[in-house]
C-alpha cells in the first residue's frame, strides 16, 4: 500500500521544515524501490499549497515553491505534515484552520514541525497531548494553549496519531521516525545513511521510542 504524504506550504513556511520532510519520505520510496525492484513506492509525496491557485508560495527566507496542489482542491491524506515558519497569517484564517481539521480528520498520522504545532492546535487537531516545539517558541505554546503536555529538550514527541518535533532540522529526526512507524526501522536507517544524516533516534513518547 503506498501511504499518501502531504505536506503544507505557506507564505512564511520555514524552508527546512518543509523540504526536510520532503526528502525523507521521498528519498524512501526511492531506496525502497531499489531494494525491491517492481513493488510499490512506500510513499506518494507531495505539497499543498495556501497561496492562490496557481500562484508559488514564498518561504520565508524568500525560496518560492510551487505546489503539487491547492487546498481548495481538498487533496486526502493518509499522513499529514504541518511545518512551522511565520504562522500568523495561517493561525488567523479560519479557512485554513478548517482545511487543516478536516484534512487531519482523514489522515492516518499527522505530524508537525517546529511552530506548525501552532496550527495544529489552533484548528483543534491537538487539546491535550504531548507536544513540543522549537525551544524558543515553547513558553508562548504553553502560554498560548495551556492544556497541551508541551515537552521540551526533545528532538520530537510520538503521542500516538501525532507526532511533533522541536525546530527545524528535528523533522528530519522526526520524518526518519515516522517512516520506521510506517515501513520499518531498516528502511530508515538506510534512508538516513543515503542522506549522510546522523538521525537522532531520542524522543519523547507515549511510545516506544523505536515504535
Amino acid at each position: 500500500m503506498t501511504l499518501r504524504v502531504r505536506i503544507l506550504a505557506y507564505d512564511g513556511v520555514e524552508a527546512l521544515d518543509f523540504a526536510g520532510p520532503f526528502e525523507v519520505f521521498t528519498t524512501a520510496s526511492r531506496i525502497s524501490q531499489r531494494l525491491n525492484p517492481g513493488a510499490k513506492a512506500p510513499f506518494e509525496v507531495a505539497s499543498v499549497a495556501l497561496a492562490s491557485d496557481g500562484q508559488p508560495v514564498r518561504a520565508r527566507a524568500g525560496l518560492r515553491l510551487l505546489a503539487d496542489h491547492h487546498v481548495t482542491a481538498n487533496p486526502e491524506a493518509d499522513v499529514l505534515i504541518v511545518p512551522g515558519g511565520v504562522v500568523d497569517s495561517p493561525m488567523a484564517s479560519p479557512a485554513t484552520l478548517r482545511w487543516i481539521a478536516e484534512c487531519a480528520a482523514g489522515a492516518q498520522l499527522v505530524a508537525s514541525v517546529c511552530t506548525g504545532v501552532f496550527l495544529l492546535a489552533k484548528s483543534g487537531v491537538v487539546t491535550r497531548e504531548a507536544v513540543t516545539t522549537h525551544w524558543e517558541d515553547i513558553a508562548d505554546l504553553r502560554e498560548q494553549f495551556p492544556s497541551l503536555d508541551v515537552r521540551q529538550d526533545v528532538r520530537w514527541v510520538d503521542s500516538g496519531r501525532i507526532v511533533s518535533s522541536a525546530g527545524i532540522s528535528a523533522g528530519i529526526d522526526m520524518s526518519l521516525h515516522l517512516v520506521e512507524r510506517l515501513a520499518g526501522r531498516a528502511l530508515a536507517e538506510r534512508t538516513a545513511r543515503q542522506m549522510d544524516y546522523a538521525w537522532t533516534h531520542g524522543s519523547s513518547s507515549n511510545r516506544t521510542a523505536s515504535a
